[in-house]
């Protein structure tokens, strides 16, 4: 197949999971024999660049430190992203067009897309739809929610001039009804579900899970200890490292004074003070050790430790890390927000708690400290499931043939 990838960022300039699965999908389909180019934006690049397979030529709004635009220089925008994915089109002639996060980009572009002629399937791993569609500037103020007395007016004099039909040639827009996803997949049904209650059309939609490079983690070794407490992520409210600093807290005081927890990952200085800060009078300071380290290095640290702690307290679409910690065979005590309910099962393949109750993690670490049995059960259970559910080979076959179903 000859497929265009469309996506707001594409490593390596990225800022997470979504593009770094872009990008692992993408090269996956490549060694696979399809023909793939790739049509992203020019995210710290600047000027329109052309790396091989990847053509950086589409302009961010508003996201990602770029400038918000009033309506009368966002058409120049809207207008030239119209363009450059219409000459992509007839440039690279696709079997198939592959949709993947719109974030700060022209959500109207799906205008152009379902104005093409080539089928068109959509990949959603995050709220981009849910929490951000009804969001953009240029379709808001042409459905007449944003701009007022006055923007009504101007929408009223382009109509009755037939201006809006040539604005809309160069800079489709329509009303939200008219935005469909005929072809559509979600990494959970938390996503989906969520999507549906927001009020898009989308419950015939499928569920395509997230997966991990399974054999590139080192696994972990049997021991006797469970001393090591691992959180890996953002350091932000959304993830909730404070959870597990004030679980390890309560621990330490029941008696577990051999636990320490390491947190790898960055966040702003003010939310890092805050767990310093909660470290100290918890009077485990010592105990809890901020790291960073690249993502390569991460496939190796995970099997250092004995429990991974994944506190995300938001309906977090569907999380990698709970998946990378079973890959390396270490046990994992996880929230049941999001997609992650739809991954673990307390006592069978991890241990679950209720988000942002520390009480409650604390209980869980107990229970897998003093538990050996338990331990190696829920290890070697998880390491076969998501080796034989969730390794990224199996998800790209998964989203290989949707595309194939898709373009025939």
């Amino acid at each position: 197949m000859k497929i265009l990838v469309v996506s707001n960022l594409y490593p390596p300039y990225a800022i997470g999971g979504y593009e770094e699965r872009c990008r692992q999908i993408t090269d996956a389909l490549r060694a696979r024999g399809h023909e793939v180019r790739v049509l992203t934006s020019t995210h710290q690049v600047g000027a329109e660049a052309f790396e091989g397979h990847v053509h950086r030529r589409l302009r961010i709004h508003g996201f990602f430190g770029h400038p918000w635009l009033g309506v009368r220089r966002l058409y120049g925008l809207e207008a030239h992203n119209h363009a450059v994915l219409r000459a992509e089109l007839a440039d690279f002639a696709p079997d198939i067009v592959h949709v993947w996060n719109l974030g700060g980009l022209s959500k109207a572009l799906m205008l152009t897309f379902q104005d093409c002629g080539r089928p068109v399937v959509y990949d959603v791993s995050d709220h981009w739809i849910a929490r951000s569609l009804r969001a953009d500037v240029w379709l808001r103020w042409w459905n007449g929610d944003a701009g007022g007395a006055g923007a009504k007016l101007v929408r009223g004099l382009l109509r009755a001039t037939g201006l809006a039909e040539r604005v809309r040639w160069r800079a489709p827009f329509a009303p939200w009804a008219g935005l469909k996803f005929e072809r559509i997949y979600f990494c959970s049904d938390a996503l989906k579900q969520i999507t549906v209650r927001a009020g898009w059309p989308v419950a015939h939609a499928a569920v395509i899970y997230c997966g991990v490079e399974t054999a590139r983690f080192a696994r972990r070794e049997a021991n006797p200890r469970c001393t090591r407490l691992l959180f890996v992520g953002r350091l932000h409210a959304d993830k909730d490292p404070l959870t597990a600093v004030r679980a390890l807290a309560r621990c330490v005081r029941d008696g577990r004074t051999d636990l320490t927890l390491d947190l790898y990952g960055r966040g702003d200085d003010a939310y890092v003070a805050e767990l310093r800060a909660e470290a100290a009078a918890g009077g485990v300071a010592e105990r809890v050790t901020l790291k960073t380290a690249p993502a390569e290095e991460m496939r190796r640290i995970y099997a250092q430790y004995d429990a991974l702690l994944f506190t995300s307290a938001w309906e977090e679409p569907f999380a990698l890390t709970p998946l990378e910690a079973m890959a390396a065979r270490v046990p994992v005590i996880s929230t049941l927000a999001g997609g992650s309910r739809e991954l673990v099962r307390d006592g069978e393949n991890a241990l679950g708690f209720t988000a942002g109750d520390d009480a409650e993690l604390a209980r869980q670490i107990a229970r897998l400290a003093g538990d050996p049995v338990l331990r190696t059960a829920l290890a070697e259970t998880a390491e076969r499931e998501v080796v034989a559910r969730y390794d990224l080979a199996a998800i790209t076959w998964q989203i290989e043939d949707f595309l194939r179903e898709g373009a025939s």
